[in-house]
């Protein structure tokens, strides 16, 4: 039988038209992605996180179309799509797969209307979560503010049920922390569907990337630490994976 790969994808997120970075990065969504494309990343997803700007949708298929074209791995893109057109848009200025979030949760037809007009494989529901009271964790929405009455995995068993192709689960508790994933939530989610589940925030060390798919048992990991995006690092953390017994794309 053959082994599935596991993938390790670069997460990169848009504010108002160029990559929202701080800490001696520049921001320059060019440069970046010729730097991501030089190494061996599997996949990169684009989320727009712009709030409240004019024409700021524009930016984002700007950037999108400019990734493509120079964009030689699957391409996964994101961020205030809330329809079909919005789909059509962005498959066809370059993206492979869209990502959804709190559209899929306020209107989840519209998963099974992408899953039908589009093919499964092109939608991912992407899953915020964090821990509430009693250490139950619960969905949050529009951007993280907005507390749902589902625990995740319920959400990711339902999303799946609409027609998802993916699942995509970051831990707003760990997200930016570098301290490694939420690896007890990641399971919950892997745990009820068949679906790929990739597993985002909080990766500070190669290591992490084991975890999130021994511990987490996640079918891809997600970085967004821009440290992992210097020259060889890529490499060299799949190189470790690999050495951990993971098989990935070296």
């Amino acid at each position: 039988m053959k082994v599935l790969r596991k993938r390790l994808i670069t997460v990169l997120t848009i504010n108002d038209g160029v990559l929202f970075r701080t800490r001696d990065f520049i921001p320059d969504y060019r440069y970046t992605i010729n730097f991501v494309d030089s190494w061996s990343v599997d996949e990169i997803i684009i989320l727009d996180i712009t709030r409240g700007k004019d024409n700021s949708k524009e930016k984002f298929y700007k950037v999108v179309e400019d990734f493509s074209a120079n964009c030689f791995v699957p391409l996964s893109v994101g961020g205030g799509v809330t329809s079909l057109d919005d789909f059509s848009k962005l498959l066809n200025i370059g993206a492979d797969k869209i990502v959804i979030n709190t559209e899929a949760y306020e209107n989840p037809e519209l998963i099974t209307q992408a899953a039908e007009k589009y093919g499964s494989q092109c939608v991912v529901v992407s899953i915020d979560a964090k821990i509430t009271e009693n250490d139950i964790y619960k969905v949050f929405t529009n951007f993280g503010s907005k507390m749902r009455s589902l625990e995740p995995q319920s959400w990711a068993k339902k999303a799946q049920d609409y027609g998802a192709g993916e699942i995509m689960i970051t831990s707003i508790d760990k997200d930016g922390t570098l301290e490694g994933y939420d690896n007890k939530l990641n399971s919950l989610i892997s745990n009820v569907v068949t679906i790929p589940v990739l597993v985002s925030g909080g990766a500070g060390k190669w290591q992490d990337f084991v975890d999130g798919i021994k511990i987490g048992k996640g079918s891809a990991v997600c970085t967004t630490n821009i440290y992992h995006f210097t020259e060889s690092s890529i490499l060299n953390a799949k190189k470790y994976m690999k050495n951990k017994n993971i098989e990935v794309r070296i």
